[in-house]
């Protein structure tokens, strides 16, 4: 780890005071910090575009030349802007950080088109802004049309090399904070800024082509895989409005016409993949390899500065999986590297209490978990703090009671692999077993045209009281016997099956079968719910072979009394399903038919019996 330039050692030693000492006096609350929009001038992509960027500049109270400060770098989520980060930004500052929170490119005020977290413009706009806290001149300005210069900051630390230990010009002590479309961009900076000292990406993507056109076919290790997936027309539509209203909202079209033609506001690939998936289900290849272009997944081995992890298990968009992934790698390469399961995610229908703050309410370490857990963090490797930096790996659990603060709900493990597997069979009966199996088959169909064969709330917001109907002989099911004891279900389940098709099909996309597997509590009373929303697209090109799902990750309690259900659809409100109807068989027996759930050791292997 770096350490703190001479001139920034007051600044950790106070700090240090602080942690340790009793105050025998009222605290005085801390000062404003002064902020300060500015425009910055920057140049990205490969044809050297010229954009402007707006952002505000927090200058917390105190900060000077001779008693500096470290610096955060925090952009907007999709569709937002620097204004959704006034609240952490303020929050910050008054811990004696420099913050400047800005508009990503295509966002909020800001020029040019989105880039989607690509390196070649987000990134490298991002690392000239670095360049500014470590006091490069010349690219901040007090006005859009770049006219009146701004001085760049004296009152950040720097340091005399980077953290792979090679001297930097304009090298500031800093770190990214940021969520969603905010929490990718830190890889895609970090990867080509080596300035750049830690992160703290939240609900974010570890391959784009499977957030949005997934297929849990065979995953293996990580997300991507080598068969089309099944396009998330919910996810995608929504995503595509607010990049499209964006120019809109703030008539910054006006100085940037081209940024309503053609593909409004974004990137060709994007509404070539959008009207793709609208017709086939599916996106072409050069479409996928723009997605996973602009993934982490794609440049893992330039990300190597410390790195917290956090991610959403109420989440359809970016799922468990992703962050896991990205987890496993960058601890494989070595790099220092912690992943928390946190409840809140783009479908939990708003904040957890306890966990994170809600909308702009103000952050507080000792209310809310995970700020306490970014704090600690930023404290550890930007001032050189003697905070710790948490378990190696914590979860949520939402079955445990709490007041407060989140973190008696949190379980902390030293690996990312809690869940035992415990597999269950698929029975003839209709029943999901642990004794013995029964032969049989069950038989589902799905839709011409990829419609849905059911009616269900969004997949944006699982939460949402819409019941759920689905069309007769639409599904196959399984289902457990009531559990005599609670399952705690920790991490990823896995499905082996058969697909037969009525006949044979011809190995193309469009002729492929698509089914959708789903996991529910189905309550004494019979209600059964669909767990967080989860949902795996399955697209089967031949059906002649077994297949294997890596089904959704999940946290969640089957409680006593209540039964587990498998099902596996035909059609799902939320994608676009298979253009060519089906009438598909799934034989079950005893022998390698079974789905395998990842449960705490606690739990008895017998647990579902009559």
């Amino acid at each position: 780890m770096r350490r703190l330039s001479a001139r920034a050692v007051p600044v950790a030693a106070a700090l240090a005071a602080m942690l340790t000492a009793a105050p025998a006096v009222a605290v005085a609350a801390p000062q404003a910090a002064e902020v300060t929009t500015v425009h910055f001038a920057v140049t990205v992509g490969p044809g050297e575009q010229h954009c402007d960027i707006v952002g505000d500049l927090y200058r917390p109270a105190g900060a000077t030349a001779d008693a500096p400060v470290p610096a955060i770098l925090a952009t907007n989520g999709f569709g937002g802007s620097k204004d959704d980060l006034t609240a952490a930004a303020e929050y910050f500052s008054d811990r004696g950080y420099a913050v400047l929170a800005y508009s990503g490119l295509g966002f909020g005020g800001s020029g040019c088109r989105i880039g989607m977290d690509s390196r070649a413009q987000d990134g490298r706009a991002g690392s000239q802004l670095i360049g500014f806290l470590g006091g490069r001149g010349g690219i901040a300005f007090a006005d859009a049309a770049h006219t009146r210069p701004v001085a760049a900051p004296d009152y950040i630390a720097r340091d005399a090399v980077d953290h792979q230990g090679t001297p930097r010009d304009h090298d500031p002590r800093v770190g990214m904070i940021g969520g969603s479309y905010g929490g990718q961009i830190q890889f895609a900076v970090a990867a080509v800024d080596p300035r750049l000292d830690t992160i703290t990406p939240s609900i974010t993507w570890n391959d784009l082509s499977y957030s949005l056109v997934p297929n849990t076919l065979d995953q293996g290790p990580g997300v991507s895989g080598p068969v089309p997936g099944v396009s998330k027309l919910t996810w995608t539509a929504t995503l595509a409005a607010a990049g499209f209203l964006t120019p809109v909202q703030y008539q910054s079209y006006r100085e940037d016409p081209s940024r309503l033609a053609g593909c409004p506001n974004f990137m060709p690939e994007v509404c070539q993949g959008l009207a793709e998936g609208v017709a086939t289900g599916t996106v072409d290849q050069h479409v996928i390899d723009t997605f996973r272009a602009t993934s982490v997944s794609s440049y893992l081995s330039d990300v190597t500065v410390p790195t917290l992890l956090l991610q959403g298990e109420q989440d359809t968009l970016f799922d468990l999986r992703e962050a896991t992934t990205t987890y496993r790698a960058l601890q494989e390469q070595g790099t220092e590297v912690k992943l928390v399961w946190q409840r809140f995610g783009h479908s939990s229908g708003g904040a957890v209490p306890g966990e994170n703050p809600a909308g702009d309410e103000a952050w507080d370490p000792g209310s809310q978990y995970m700020v306490q857990r970014r704090t600690d963090w930023l404290d550890h490797y930007l001032k050189d703090a003697p905070t710790p930096t948490g378990p190696e790996f914590a979860y949520f659990r939402p079955w445990v009671d709490y007041s407060g603060n989140a973190a008696p709900a949190y379980a902390e493990s030293p690996t990312v692999d809690v869940g035992v597997p415990r597999t269950l069979a698929l029975s003839g009966d209709g029943s999901l077993t642990a004794g013995p199996a029964t032969d049989g088959a069950q038989s589902l169909y799905t839709l011409p045209g990829g419609l849905p064969t059911e009616v269900s709330a969004p997949a944006m917001a699982p939460a949402m009281d819409v019941p759920t109907a689905e069309l007769p002989g639409s599904a196959a099911a399984w289902t457990t016997a009531p559990a005599q004891a609670p399952v705690d279900i920790v991490g990823g389940p896995t499905l082996r099956l058969t697909v037969a098709t009525a006949r044979p099909l011809d190995g193309s996309v469009e002729d492929s079968a698509v089914v959708f597997a789903k996991l529910y509590d189905v309550a004494p009373d019979g209600t059964a719910t669909l767990i967080d929303g989860l949902v795996s697209p399955v697209r089967v090109l031949d059906p002649s072979q077994p297949v294997t799902v890596d089904m959704r990750a999940l946290v969640h309690r089957i409680d006593t009394g209540h039964r587990l259900r498998l099902v596996v659809a035909g059609g799902d409100v939320n994608y676009r399903g298979g253009i060519t109807a089906h009438r598909i068989t799934i034989p079950q027996s005893g022998a390698g038919q079974g789905l395998t759930l990842p449960v705490v050791p606690s739990v008895a292997p017998n647990v579902f019996r009559e």
